[in-house]
């Protein structure tokens, strides 16, 4: 536990909740839990070949996914899921936290939503709630990082109130070694006593 977060007891305490989106999608949302390494997974083998290319991590191996699921720290990163009444996993959205040093007022998100679910509202369901989630814990800044093929990603995100911070060209490189154009958007977060209008 840092001196600079608060204790997150009391966000964990508020899951599930339950949201009804477009088209009749309802899910339920809630912290990821050990017990979700195989839905997890299912849920990373779905992802077309082609988005597959921009993930960081190597999210078709097995083994992969059962460690982010066992060593499950939500001070460092804080993982949403969205799911299905069949318990099957449609969206997932990540805190990361910084802890300390300079960096430590800055958050960073990144979701995923799978591909049968899109434009239903998910996208942008989950990462208001991550952003409710980074304000409690006192956050001031957050970002999140695109390839410029991302435009549906950009998009939600400029609709959020996330504005471009830097671009460059031909700065990162997919699985197969493509280089492709690198964006950071960023937005400053309202406190919660200014968010709710208190305090003059």
């Amino acid at each position: 536990m840092t001196d600079f977060f608060p204790p997150l007891d009391g966000i964990v305490d508020s899951y599930p909740k339950d949201f009804s989106l477009k088209e009749g999608l309802d899910v339920t949302v809630r912290p990821l839990e050990i017990g979700d390494n195989r839905a997890l997974f299912q849920f990373f083998q779905a992802v077309p070949e082609n988005e597959r290319l921009f993930i960081k991590h190597k999210v078709q191996e097995q083994q992969v996914i059962d460690g982010w699921c066992k060593h499950l720290d939500y001070e460092k990163n804080f993982p949403l899921v969205a799911m299905d009444a069949d318990g099957h996993i449609l969206a997932s959205c990540t805190l990361h936290q910084n802890g300390f040093g300079w960096k430590r007022h800055i958050g960073r998100i990144s979701v995923f939503v799978h591909a049968d679910f899109r434009r239903r509202g998910l996208a942008q369901a989950l990462v208001q709630e991550i952003m409710g989630v980074a304000r409690q814990l006192g956050l001031e800044k957050l970002e999140a990082e695109f390839v410029a093929e991302q435009k549906r990603a950009l998009r939600v995100f400029a609709l959020l109130g996330f504005s471009d911070l830097a671009t460059f060209p031909k700065y990162v490189m997919d699985m197969q070694g493509k280089h492709h154009d690198y964006l950071l958007m960023g937005i400053h977060l309202t406190t919660d006593i200014e968010y709710a209008g208190v305090g003059g």
